[in-house]
Formats: structure tokens, sequence, C-alpha cells
């Protein structure tokens, strides 16, 4: 379960001044402090292996950098999230700070669990519109969903889905496809498995 910290609302700098240097995974949304619960298993398989996938494909292109949770992502003057996995492009890796991101990353992955369903679906959905990250992947294991969304024009989300063969190609990430059934294995296929798929190893 997510806790809140109840006190006086706190900018992004006194968060950081207060959890910044903490081993404590921890969220800021409107001025409010969110300690986030230990992640199970399931959870934490899926946000390795697609973390080792996208920074495996990022670096082997010189595309960006991947980061995994804990890692801030500032998004407004009294509000900072930690996603599972972010993508920062090349072109934007000036916004890259020592303890945090200053600003949206170009894909945004959130590996979802039953009790962060509702905010990953809810306000994480429209405060990732609203900063203008192009792309928003949500993961739900549990009900074997995955959703892709994209930043039109207009800057609102419009969904995306895989092909009838089960693979997505990201925008954000340009080249890298992602073959979903993967998501629904158990156990998970290997990174050197996925890699050779992806015509990427021999």
């Amino acid at each position: 379960m997510t806790t809140t910290i109840t006190r006086e609302r706190l900018t992004f700098q006194e968060f950081l001044n207060q959890y910044g240097d903490e081993d404590v995974w921890a969220e800021l949304e409107r001025g409010e402090v969110y300690v986030m619960s230990p992640a199970s298993l399931r959870h934490q398989d899926l946000v390795n292996f697609l973390t080792a996938l996208l920074r495996f494909f990022a670096e082997y292109f010189g595309l960006g950098r991947v980061l995994s949770a804990p890692f801030l992502m500032r998004l407004g003057p009294d509000t900072a999230r930690e996603p599972d996995i972010l993508f920062v492009a090349r072109e934007h890796l000036e916004r890259l700070k020592a303890t945090y991101l200053d600003g949206p990353a170009d894909l945004v992955v959130e590996v979802v669990s039953p009790e962060s369903r509702l905010r990953d679906r809810g306000i994480k959905f429209a405060e990732y519109e609203m900063a203008g990250v192009p792309e928003y992947w949500l993961i739900d294991p549990e009900l074997e969903r995955a959703d892709f969304y994209v930043l039109a024009s207009d800057g609102r989300y419009e969904r995306r889905s895989a092909d009838e063969q089960g693979w997505y190609t990201s925008q954000a990430l340009p080249g890298f496809r992602l073959f979903v059934p993967w998501l629904w294995q158990d156990p998970l296929p290997s990174l050197a498995e996925a890699l050779r798929t992806l015509g990427l190893l021999a």
C-alpha cells in the first residue's frame, strides 16, 4: 500500500532536501509526500526485464539513457514521480541532474500493481500527459494487459496497440519493438533470448 505523509505541503526543493538522500521510495504529489510500499517479486522481475531490454537497445544504437526506480522525475514545482522505468533521449540528456530528471522523460513505463492501478491510470496519466511525456506504457501483469499511449499533436494521449502478431513498435525509442506476450510468460524470457528474437544477438 502507498502511505501518505500528512504535513505542511512541500516544494520540490524541500522534498529533495528531506528525501533525496534517503533510501526511501517516495513521490511528491501536489506538495504531499507518498511513500511507496515494497514491490512484489513479479513486479521486480518485469521491471528488471524491461529495463535490461530497453537499456541494451538504447545503448546499442546510442539513443539515450534508460533508468529504473528509484530515480525522481520532476514534473512541476510541487510534483515529482519515480516511474518504474524512464528513457531520456540523447537530445534531452541535459535534463538529467545528479539526483533527478528535471522535466519529462521521453518514455515512461509503469508496471501496475493492484494498489497502484487507479493512480497509474488516473492522476499519473493526467500528470504525464500535461507534462508532455511523449510515450507512456502501462503494464498490468495481473490482468495481462498492456496499454501504450503516445502524445498527439493536440497534447492528448492516443492509445496505440500491438499488431496482430503481438508486436508493439515504440515511437519514443525509434526502431524498438516489444513482443507483448513475453510479459505474461512465467518465467520471463532471458535477456539473451529476447535480444536474439530482436536480431540484436547472434
